[in-house]
């Protein structure tokens, strides 16, 4: 069986999108994955999805929205979408002031929580890693703190993101030059050697981390990451409505330990979403802990 809906003949650039055709689209996007796209980027969608409908010989973003809920590959389909309306800007070492913070007081603390329990191991979830910067920066930071006393310690990140593609990014572990613009050079020759197409990243730190493709708006999915210590999830609540941001930052409670900590990008904040953490402010972070 073909397609279910008509494609032209010869392929149209910039087309363009009624209202109706935005507000369809967006709430199947918001529908399938919590993210919201106010009216006033409206023209985003023009910019990001006509070469996708010119790719799939559509004529209307109408047809587009049809395609997603009704064609023999949509859930294909879905995956390029979820590529289309997520951004990945992200590098290594990404926000150091932040990292520092977290590092020295965060990171410290939690450790040193384990070592009272006699327990060695910390779980760590970083929601929305895009193509690994974050988690691979996380584990280098650990590797760092721990040191010699590494080995004695079970240590687990898991690094999520809607993108299939992103995931597969950094399953791989190869980096072009533009992931280094916020790395100190000692820890780029330490945790990466120079390979055909970029930087690759050292196994014993790619194996610290554990990569998944996950939607924020399937509760079912965040149930089955490991509990956590620490949960991050930076610059990314911020594409979601209030109701979904709620929603999001419910399951971070949820999944995370008592006493532990959920970071956000330093110019977010918890305010009129959440109640139920206690933000503890350092030196160039904000930490919201789930009280013991």
């Amino acid at each position: 069986m073909g397609s279910l809906f008509s494609k032209s003949t010869t392929l149209r650039k910039g087309v363009r999108i009624t209202d109706e055709e935005f507000v369809q689209l967006r709430d199947f996007i918001y529908e399938k994955s919590g993210i919201f796209v106010d009216v006033k980027r409206k023209y985003l969608f023009e910019s990001r999805f006509s070469k996708r409908l010119d790719e799939l010989r559509l004529t209307s973003f109408f047809d587009y929205t049809k395609y997603l809920k009704y064609d023999k590959k949509k859930d294909e389909e879905l995956k390029h979408l979820f590529e289309l309306v997520t951004t990945n800007e992200t590098s290594f070492y990404r926000d150091m002031r932040q990292l520092e913070a977290f590092r020295d007081n965060v990171l410290k603390e939690a450790l040193n929580e384990q070592r009272k329990k006699g327990r060695l191991e910390l779980n760590i979830w970083s929601a929305g890693c895009s193509s690994g910067e974050e988690p691979y920066t996380l584990a280098i930071l650990l590797m760092e703190t721990l040191g010699l006393e590494l080995p004695r310690w079970k240590i687990s990140i898991t690094a999520a993101d809607l993108s299939a593609q992103m995931v597969a990014r950094g399953k791989e572990g190869i980096y072009k030059e533009y992931a280094f613009k916020t790395t100190p050079d000692a820890i780029r020759k330490k945790y990466f050697k120079e390979v055909e197409g970029g930087w690759q990243i050292a196994p014993a730190v790619r194996n610290m981390v554990n990569f998944v493709q996950m939607n924020l708006n399937d509760t079912l999915s965040l149930k089955r990451v490991p509990r956590s210590q620490i949960v991050f999830c930076r610059n990314v609540i911020i594409y979601f409505d209030d109701a979904m941001k709620k929603k999001v930052v419910g399951s971070f409670y949820d999944n995370l330990h008592p006493g532990g900590c959920l970071m956000i990008g330093h110019s977010e904040s918890l305010h009129k979403i959440s109640q139920v953490f206690k933000p503890v402010s350092y030196p160039g972070t904000i930490a919201y802990m789930k009280e013991k």
